[in-house]
Formats: C-alpha cells, sequence, structure tokens
C-alpha cells in the first residue's frame, strides 16, 4: 500500500498547522532572545554575548543559499521531522553543557547546530504548508500560523524564562536581604580585619551568613581618598587571593605583548578614543582628596558544602537611595564564590557613600546563590524533551501530501542556472542600492538595543542596569512587550491595509526609532518600580510592532516580480544581516561607554535609517486593499 494513500494525503489541518508554527518558532526565540538571557545569567560579560550570539544570525542570513537542496533532497516532510529531531539533539547538548567548565564554548557549538537546523525547519515547513494544504486553506490558515507563532515568541521570551527564573530562586541557597544606612549621627564605622575572624560549623542546612546581619550604617562623613583607594585596594586583594573573585579588568594590567597590526592601529586607538570621549564619568563633588564614607559587609557559608560544589552569591542593591552602592564585592559583574576551601572565611563587599549624601538615608540590598547553571541546564533539557514529543507527534499526524516529492536531479545543471538567475533578477532591480540600503539600515538602532536591553534589564545597579530578576524580564519581555508588540503590529497592518505603505512609512519609521529613548530614561533615572519600567518596554515594544509592519510590507514589495518567493527569501537574508552585523559590536560598544551614553548612541545610529527614506522606490498604492 502507498504511504501517499487518501487517508494519508489529507488530514485536518487543525492537527498539524497550530503544532508546526509553534515548533518553527521556539528555536528561534531561543537562539536570539533565551541565549542572551542565559549568557548573563551565567557570568558573560556584555561584549562577548553581543558578539557571539549576534553570529547565530548567519543561518538565516545565508539560508536562500541551501534552500534549493531541500526542494531537490528528499521530501519537506522528510526535513521537518529531522530537523526537529536535530532541534531536539542541540537543546540536550545545550543542558548538558551548561554545568561543564567550558560551558560558553560547548553551548555555543550547540547553538551553532540548533540555528542551522532552525533555518532548515523554516524552509521545509513553509514549503510543507503550501503543499499539504489547498489554496482556500492555506489563505484561511495564515492567520492561524502566525497566531501560534506568536505563542511560540510568548512561550520563549515569556513562560520559559519565568520558568528559569523560578528555578533560579528555588534551587541552591536562600537569599538574604540586608539594609545599609546613611547616618550623619554616626561618628565612626566597624572594620573588622578579616584574618582575626574564627568561623565555626553551624548545624542545619547550608545558608549563607552576612555580618552585620540586618543594617550596615555608614556615616556620612567623608574620608581620605587615600584612605577610601587603600580600603578598596584591600578589600579586591582579598577576595582575589582567598578565590571568591576573579581579577577585575577594570584593575588589571595587561603584559605588554606583541600587538596585531589591526589592534595596534584600528582596535586600540578606537577604543581608547571612544572611552576618551563617551565614556561615563561620575562627577567630582567636594573636595578632590575626600571620598565618600566605607562600609563592609562580610560573607561566609554556615558550613562545607561538596568537595567539588562552587556556591556563587550575587550581591547588588535592589532599591533604595542610589547615593549608598556598591563598590567591591559582586559588582560590575563580579560574582563571590565559595568552595569547600574558603567556606569558612569571610568574603567581603565594600558599601560606599556618595560625598555629598549629607542626610539620614537607606537603601536595600540582596544577596541571592540560586543554582543559575542547574536552573538553566533543567530548562533546556526540558526543551529537548518537548522537541522528542513534536517530532513523534508530527511523525504520526504530518499527511503525505502527492506532490511532496524529491525535486529531479537530472535537469540539476537548469535549476543551477535558474538560481543564479533569480539572483541576476534581483539585483537587477530599479534603485537596488537604496534597497539595499532600507533592509540593512531601517533598524541599525533597534539591532545594537535587543542585543542589551535583557542584560540591562538584568545587571547590577552599580553597572548601570536594573537588576531585575531573571522572572521579572521573563514578564516583562514575554508577557507585557509580546502583548505591546502584537497590538502595534496588528494596528500598522490595519492602517497600512487602508492607506497603503507609503502614507504610513514615516510615522512607521519614527514609531520603531524614537521609543529607544525610554532607555535613555531607564538608565538615567533607574527607577524601582516594575510598573514604570513594563510601561516603557510597553511603549518601546508597541512602536516596534507598528513600525516593523513598513519593514515586513517593503520586503515584499521589494520581492515583486516572476521570483517573488526566492527574492523574499534573499531579503529576508539581508534582513537577518541587519541585524547581524550591528549587534556584533554592540556589546562592545556598550562596555566602552556605559549603558545610559549606549543607549544615546542607539538613538543616533536610527538618523542613517530615516535618511534613506526619501530615495526608496515605492508605489505610492503599494499595501492597500484593493490593489
Amino acid at each position: 500500500m502507498k504511504a501517499s494513500s487518501k487517508g494519508k494525503e489529507s488530514k485536518n489541518p487543525w492537527l498539524w498547522v497550530p503544532s508546526l508554527y509553534f515548533a518553527e518558532g521556539i528555536p528561534y526565540v531561543v537562539v536570539m532572545m533565551v541565549s542572551v538571557i542565559m549568557y548573563k545569567r551565567l557570568g558573560v560579560s556584555n561584549a562577548d554575548i553581543a558578539l557571539y550570539t549576534s553570529w547565530l544570525y548567519l543561518p538565516w542570513v545565508i539560508k536562500p543559499l541551501w534552500s534549493p537542496l531541500v526542494d531537490l533532497i528528499k521530501t519537506k516532510r522528510f526535513w521537518v521531522l529531522t530537523m526537529q529531531l536535530l532541534i531536539g539533539a542541540g537543546l540536550a547538548g545545550i543542558g548538558l553543557s551548561i554545568p561543564l567548565p567550558s560551558f560558553f564554548k560547548f553551548t555555543l557549538i550547540f547553538f551553532w547546530l540548533l540555528a542551522f537546523s532552525s533555518a532548515t525547519h523554516d524552509i521545509a515547513a513553509d514549503g510543507f504548508y503550501m503543499l499539504g494544504l489547498t489554496e482556500r486553506q492555506q489563505a484561511w490558515f495564515v492567520g492561524v500560523r502566525s497566531t501560534f507563532y506568536r505563542f511560540a515568541m510568548i512561550t520563549g521570551q515569556g513562560l520559559l524564562i519565568i520558568f528559569a527564573g523560578y528555578l533560579e530562586s528555588h534551587t541552591g541557597l536562600e537569599s538574604i536581604q540586608l539594609n545599609v544606612m546613611a547616618n550623619p549621627q554616626q561618628t565612626n564605622v566597624e572594620m573588622i580585619n578579616p584574618q582575626c575572624l574564627t568561623i565555626e560549623p553551624v548545624e542545619g542546612e547550608l545558608h549563607i551568613i552576612s555580618y552585620p546581619q540586618d543594617t550596615l550604617t555608614i556615616p556620612t562623613v567623608s574620608i581620605s581618598k587615600v584612605r577610601a583607594d587603600s580600603l578598596l585596594k584591600f578589600v579586591r586583594e582579598w577576595n582575589i587571593k582567598n578565590g571568591f573573585a576573579k581579577p577585575d579588568k577594570r584593575f588589571v594590567v595587561k603584559k605588554e605583548t606583541e600587538k596585531s597590526w589591526w589592534t595596534k592601529h584600528v582596535s586600540e586607538p578606537l577604543s581608547n578614543w571612544i572611552k576618551e570621549n563617551f565614556a561615563e564619568r561620575k562627577a567630582i563633588t567636594g573636595q578632590k582628596d575626600l571620598a565618600g564614607n566605607i562600609g563592609l559587609i562580610y560573607f561566609y557559608l554556615s558550613n562545607k558544602p561538596e568537595a567539588e560544589e562552587e556556591i556563587v552569591v550575587n550581591f547588588g542593591r535592589i532599591a533604595g537611595d542610589k547615593s549608598i552602592f556598591l563598590v567591591e564585592g559582586s559588582a560590575y559583574g563580579q560574582r563571590l564564590t565559595f568552595n569547600a576551601s574558603n567556606w569558612n572565611r569571610p568574603a567581603i563587599a565594600a558599601i560606599q557613600l556618595d560625598p555629598k549624601l549629607r542626610h539620614r538615608s537607606m537603601a536595600t540590598f540582596k544577596a541571592t546563590a540560586g543554582n543559575i547553571p542547574l536552573s538553566w541546564s533543567i530548562t533546556f533539557l526540558l526543551l529537548a524533551a518537548f522537541f522528542l514529543g513534536f517530532f513523534l507527534y508530527h511523525k504520526l499526524i504530518l499527511p503525505f501530501p502527492a506532490s511532496d516529492q524529491p525535486g529531479s536531479t537530472e535537469g540539476l545543471s537548469n535549476i543551477l542556472k535558474e538560481f543564479i538567475a533569480t539572483f541576476v533578477e534581483f539585483f537587477n532591480k530599479e534603485k537596488i542600492g537604496w534597497i539595499l540600503a532600507f533592509l540593512l539600515l531601517y533598524r541599525l538602532g533597534e539591532s545594537q538595543l535587543v542585543k542589551l536591553a535583557s542584560p540591562f534589564l538584568l545587571d547590577a545597579q552599580e553597572a548601570g542596569g536594573l537588576a531585575l530578576t531573571t522572572g521579572q524580564v521573563g514578564f516583562v519581555y514575554g508577557t507585557v512587550g509580546i502583548l505591546a508588540l502584537t497590538i502595534g503590529g496588528l494596528l500598522g497592518g490595519f492602517l497600512a491595509a487602508k492607506h497603503g505603505l507609503k502614507f504610513w512609512l514615516w510615522p512607521m519609521a519614527i514609531a520603531i526609532n524614537l521609543p529607544d529613548a525610554v532607555y535613555i530614561y531607564l538608565s538615567a533615572t533607574q527607577p524601582d518600580s516594575l510598573l514604570i519600567v513594563n510601561l516603557c518596554v510597553a511603549i518601546e515594544q508597541f512602536g516596534y510592532g507598528f513600525g516593523f509592519t513598513a519593514y515586513m510590507l517593503y520586503m515584499i514589495y521589494a520581492s515583486q516580480g516572476r521570483h517573488k518567493t526566492a527574492h523574499f527569501a534573499i531579503t529576508t537574508g539581508f534582513m537577518a544581516l541587519g541585524m547581524m552585523i550591528p549587534g556584533m559590536f554592540s556589546g562592545w560598544i556598550q562596555e566602552l561607554v556605559g549603558y545610559h551614553n549606549f543607549f544615546i548612541w542607539v538613538i543616533i545610529a536610527t538618523i542613517p535609517g530615516f535618511l534613506i527614506l526619501p530615495f526608496i522606490p515605492l508605489d505610492k498604492d503599494f499595501g492597500k486593499k484593493d490593489v
């Protein structure tokens, strides 16, 4: 009996279209968004996060180059099932690699597998959709497929991140919270030499102990800058010497080695020029030889952990007066690491007051020690199991369309000629230079913002971030953000269909770019209110959804012609390239200038997108319903 019998050729599309496009969206959002948050929580620098996760766009950039192979070799059904199996393997590989010492290198390898498998799955799924449905069904289910793809975005950016955050807060050791008070009536601050402390094991479950336990009081009287620098140097060296922290790159003097031509003549001079002219600097207040007073908090464990176990403590301000800030001991992305050899020695955190602070004030700090690697490992292993379920389900449910057959290889030379002719035809379009400029520059600011938005929300306040938890970031982007994005996209589509793309092009360009300025406000004020953060992100995401409508419609416009399907695939490649290249250097810029100045740079980077609008070819009636 043939596999393509009538019963197997046609199955109710409700059984497979929603699940197919949900499965298409999950790996994309994992590669593009979840990877950024995961690496940030695992302590990877912003520069490395932005550079290496931006490279993961490459499979979508070059996707049009191997899409003909999916037509020629095997069936679309075969490719869909095989890629879902490979996606599951990639997710499992990431989950198993996270606990390893060289996790960054190994997880990136599996993210590459995931990215290429996901891009290939996109090609096969879209092709299978057209083969498995009649034209009428294709039109009817286009809204269904986009809805379930959107559900995948909500699951990946929202529920998945919230789940990982829940595991972070319910694994490892219990968090502790303490207050730091600036008191003008206090005359001195208690300083204890950590070498004199004798720490004995405490019965019960392993937990973090701090001294003081509830409140640290620091006098507002200034101290000499020499004393402040000496004290901070002692804390820094103590934490490094005892294995609590790694050398902070802010204070490491690099050994002189033979520099490459690129380093000597390009990257180093450019870095120095950017830092000298644009890096954030705190204003010097009061007398130059005086500094804000400093108080110390000591951390240690109640008992000895397992031989190979590491307890990583993240410490930072979560609320209160920003004139009270952490300067040593987990600030600027550093983490305090305890193990079997240093558990009974105190790690030290140094809190400093702004010299201008003269009144009574308070800030709240929190030390968390959730098992972050375990949390993310469990999350990815569950995702892998989820995709194994997708594979098994679709193996049973996907129909066997009679038209889903491998392409003939007899005319391979003709296919190659047609393939080349398709590219030639695209690049021979009128004003192709302006078309490509639009595809590459319209989102120049957004392409950099998207790589640093989540790290900014997660980073400690002392590092310029908002110190949100992983779960809070999942809620902000995965629920509020996605909802605003969807509403903006729906409104954009409705208005473009009513008046045409040309009528709404400038308003949409403004909408996708100017709301990025909310991050300038957030980085300047660092609000403690989650409501304000959600409101700002909602404004930015609504603008992005509304403005991205113009981009998608213009891709369709630029793809018109005899090979519009292939040409649209080419435009998606340029869309991915426009996100990849700016994203690669965005983290490097942020680390040089700080979050606030970086977000100002993002707004400046939107200018080229506006400048090219008057020159792009566009029919004034394109996009209207009756056209």
